[in-house]
């Protein structure tokens, strides 16, 4: 026998073990290990992936806790809620009369609440054709600089006001805007009147927007960075030997590669619509007034938390969910529309 040979016992014995099929069952013999070919069962999976689950738990707990039960709260809406009926907030929840949809009759009700909602929607049509576009264009910039240290230097100083809180960003803009302002004192030293950009109602929501850009467009441009990096060179390359300038490769090659990031982001930011800055505008809301500073956020502290009303609070906020999940849907149906993926798939 040649050495070569395999006995054809040892043959059948390295061959794996099979099920012999049920009497009756045309399928044939199925794998040792059950369930579906080519498919683990449950219990193969997390034993395979338990590192995973072991430490994305902390973060899915947090989630549950701080994201998923507030949720429940949501029903003092159709209470008339006393926090005062019982030592414990929790327990008054069971013990508050319900009261159907009133709260909802004096919201829609309120003309306060409407012109904050005008107020809300005019904040984030401003902030989505003037902030929304500045990351973008950085990323760009940043992007067609060739030195990296240079790169590095601009990337930290865009990034750095993110930090600042805006007690902060409102102190600095006051310091050179306001009326005791560098300019405003400058201007009166040479013989000119002064101004006073801080408490004029009427370029309130300008002032907001360039506060906003001054503060997030460097930390918006992460993303758009890191789209920018998957790029291939040899696209590049490959359009500057065809004859394509730097405006063509931009448009044909880099623009392209943004385009799934902006749609995402985009739908992400109108589904974020009526929430254009709590603290910010909260700051500034005595120096400009309530007619130009309210919003919807503003709008439910001043009148439910701050008055202690947390049903008619909880009733304004459960609308603005309302209205920001229906605005993320019909977002997002655009984005198919257009041929991108969006937040989710179809």
């Amino acid at each position: 026998m040649s050495h070569s040979t395999v006995p054809r016992s040892r043959a059948e014995a390295d061959t794996p073990e099979e099920t012999p099929a049920a009497p009756g069952d045309a399928t044939g013999p199925r794998p040792a290990t059950g369930g579906r070919a080519g498919k683990l069962s449950l219990r193969l999976r997390l034993r395979r992936d338990r590192t995973l689950i072991l430490m994305t738990l902390p973060a899915v707990l947090l989630i549950v806790v701080f994201n998923y039960i507030p949720i429940l709260g949501n029903v003092v809406a159709f209470q008339d809620y006393d926090p005062y009926l019982s030592e414990n907030g929790f327990v008054a929840i069971f013990q508050s009369p319900w009261i159907g949809l009133e709260q909802f009759e004096r919201i829609f009700a309120d003309s306060a609440f409407w012109h904050a909602v005008q107020n809300t929607f005019v904040l984030f049509f401003l902030q989505l054709v003037l902030f929304f576009p500045i990351p973008i264009l950085l990323a760009l910039l940043i992007n067609s600089i060739v030195r990296p240290r240079i790169r590095a230097v601009a990337q930290a100083i865009m990034y750095l006001p993110h930090f600042f809180s805006w007690v902060l960003v409102v102190t600095v803009f006051m310091q050179i805007f306001g009326g005791a302002g560098v300019i405003a004192q400058t201007l009166r030293q040479h013989g000119y009147d002064g101004f006073d950009l801080m408490t004029n109602p009427e370029i309130f929501k300008y002032l907001v927007t360039v506060e906003m850009i001054w503060k997030d467009a460097g930390w918006g441009i992460i993303v758009f960075l890191a789209a920018l990096s998957s790029v291939s060179h040899d696209l590049y390359e490959a359009a500057a030997m065809d004859g394509a300038g730097r405006w063509r490769r931009m448009w044909h090659i880099t623009l392209p590669a943004l385009r799934p990031v902006i749609a995402l982001l985009l739908v992400l930011r109108v589904g974020d619509a009526l929430t254009v800055g709590f603290e910010q505008l909260l700051l500034q809301r005595q120096a400009v007034g309530v007619d130009a500073s309210d919003v919807l956020d503003t709008y439910v502290w001043w009148n439910g938390i701050r008055n202690q009303d947390f049903s008619y609070a909880a009733a304004a906020g459960l609308i603005k969910g309302v209205v920001g999940l229906a605005l993320v849907l019909t977002a997002n149906k655009v984005a198919h529309l257009m041929g991108e993926q969006g937040v989710y798939k179809k």
